[in-house]
């Protein structure tokens, strides 16, 4: 009843999304521009100048010196969700995009320069997470025969490869820098957990052992960390990341190892689905949430 009162006292109030960075080092955050409507999941280009986000189905930059964003021409591709990837040369734009036929999530690239959808998968749902630093293959979660699991296809379209297929949810796949492990996180072992494999499906390891619910790992373009976000056991279902919730972002090494809470917000769904590192590998970005 508490959680049915507090849901409707929020559908009365304005939302205000909070686009933030902060230093991994120091752990100073700093807020980077209000909105008063949502908007999720900012990617950092590869010149530190810009980030771009999702909202309203659409993607837009924002540009970091003067804080004005802009919309990007991605056709008829206007119902992205906050699953969105540039490509290694910052060139293209892979997203998600809900499709008019039946409404389920297909993935699809454009030019940055154009604007014109290609379809890259035409089997439904799949939902974006990763592209190879070779620019070859994207990696992502998709439902086929009633079980979510992770896969890879050429960038170009293809035939889709399947890696996982154990019980339980299996999401978030993304390529370390070298091209030579995907993270992913994972109900497997109960609650949610990062997990790594191999870029074709061994060695799938168990990266994390807390009793949280652990989503979305983020490798650094240095290679040596991991940021992800998290939430409460028993404040989620291990197989569910809904948004307005009490979240911690955490980082651990690459190799393993204890973590660090680097920031604590309100949030979760839309806050840092995709990849956000600066280039530098010191600052994250991230989109935070409050109702006024």
């Amino acid at each position: 009843m508490e959680a049915a009162q507090e849901s409707r006292n929020n559908e009365e109030r304005t939302l205000v999304s909070l686009l933030e960075k902060i230093d991994v080092k120091t752990g100073e955050r700093k807020v980077l521009a209000e909105f008063n409507h949502l908007i999720e999941a900012p990617n950092w280009t590869k010149d530190g100048n810009h980030l771009i986000y999702n909202s309203g189905g659409l993607l837009y930059t924002f540009e970091l010196a003067t804080g004005e964003s802009k919309l990007i021409e991605s056709g008829y591709a206007n119902h992205c969700n906050n699953d969105h990837v540039l490509s290694p040369d910052n060139t293209q734009l892979a997203v998600s995009h809900h499709t008019q036929e039946d409404g389920k999530s297909r993935i699809y690239i454009f030019s940055l320069s154009e604007g014109l959808p290609a379809l890259i998968t035409p089997l439904a749902p799949s939902y974006l997470h990763g592209w190879s630093p070779d620019g070859a293959s994207l990696a992502y979660c998709a439902e086929r025969n009633g079980q979510y699991n992770i896969y890879t296809i050429p960038a170009h379209g293809g035939i889709e490869a399947q890696l996982t297929d154990t019980t339980g949810l299996d999401d978030g796949p993304e390529y370390s820098p070298d091209g030579l492990h995907i993270w992913f996180n994972s109900t497997r072992s109960g609650l949610m957990q990062v997990w790594r494999m191999n870029v074709d499906g061994s060695e799938q390891t168990q990266m994390t052992f807390d009793e949280s619910n652990n989503w979305f790992p983020h490798v650094s373009p240095d290679g040596e960390s991991v940021a992800y976000i998290t939430y409460r056991k028993g404040d989620v279902e291990p197989n569910d990341h809904p948004a307005n919730k009490d979240v911690e972002i955490r980082l651990m090494p690459s190799k393993g190892g204890p973590h660090a809470v680097i920031a604590e917000l309100f949030g979760g769904q839309g806050t840092i689905n995709v990849n956000s590192w600066s280039p530098d590998s010191r600052e994250l970005a991230f989109v935070s949430y409050k109702f006024i």
